[in-house]
């Protein structure tokens, strides 16, 4: 378990927080390891009803740590093997999640969202999927959902146009539920929780599974999305972009045509 992932439980409520502030959240492989673990063990077990996600330090999660990405572009790691188990479970989780955002969002800080029942934010959230700008593609099913939820024009402009969504543009989109100051964020997310906790068990799962609808079509599709993706990581757009976000450099994609 990363420490930088702590868990925690109350009045049948899983509290999964991610903490590296100092990196705005960003996951690597220890804490995708962690978020896995801790949906599963939550899942299994009797006395965790629902599960609740928060960031810290006033963000949710930056994405994932771009040292990840450069290591395999440059060819120093071969695969992000934690990441994709982490997509795995994302549709793969039985109960039902809360998340709280309480600042910047993006990448799979985003993503991530689409596969959870209920989305609370701050007003200073702001949501962003930068895929495209990195010489990559969307990924965790985004590429289905979001347009399946907001439209095709709105989810263009997320996700190929990079554009980021203020939290009000989010809510109106319908992506998040609602906005919550910042200092009753966490306090509404649990009471939330805690209210879906005492409904009864059977029914709620049984509700659940069918508003979430048949889900081959959305493993076919995160499939045809992680293999694209992992082949853009070792792509020369995706290098020269990781290479000028480390050099706080615009990229400059012309240079790095095949």
């Amino acid at each position: 378990m990363s420490a930088e992932i702590s868990v925690t439980a109350q009045n049948g409520v899983q509290i999964i927080r991610i903490d590296r502030p100092q990196k705005k959240n960003a996951l690597n492989g220890p804490m995708y390891r962690a978020l896995s673990a801790a949906f599963r063990a939550g899942d299994a077990d009797a006395n965790v009803a629902v599960h609740v996600i928060f960031g810290s330090g006033g963000v949710f999660c930056a994405g994932n740590d771009m040292s990840d990405f450069l290591a395999v572009a440059t060819g120093k790691a071969d695969a992000l093997s934690e990441t994709m188990a982490f997509l795995d479970v994302l549709p793969a989780i039985r109960k039902p999640v809360v998340a709280g955002v309480g600042g910047l969002a993006s990448g799979i800080g985003v993503t991530m969202l689409f596969h959870f029942d209920l989305v609370y934010a701050a007003p200073s959230a702001i949501f962003s999927t930068p895929f495209l700008n990195l010489g990559l593609v969307p990924e965790a099913g985004s590429s289905l959902l979001l347009p399946a939820r907001i439209g095709y024009q709105r989810a263009f402009e997320m996700l190929v146009l990079g554009e980021p969504f203020s939290a009000e543009r989010a809510r109106d989109a319908g992506f998040i539920n609602e906005i919550v100051a910042a200092d009753g964020l966490e306090e509404k997310v649990i009471a939330v929780a805690q209210s879906l906790a005492a409904k009864p068990p059977e029914a709620l799962a049984m509700s659940r599974s069918l508003l979430r609808g048949d889900p081959a079509a959305l493993a076919s599709r995160m499939g045809q999305e992680s293999r694209q993706f992992s082949e853009r990581l070792k792509s020369a757009e995706a290098l020269e972009a990781f290479t000028a976000f480390f050099e706080k450099r615009p990229a400059d994609f012309a240079k790095r045509k095949p």
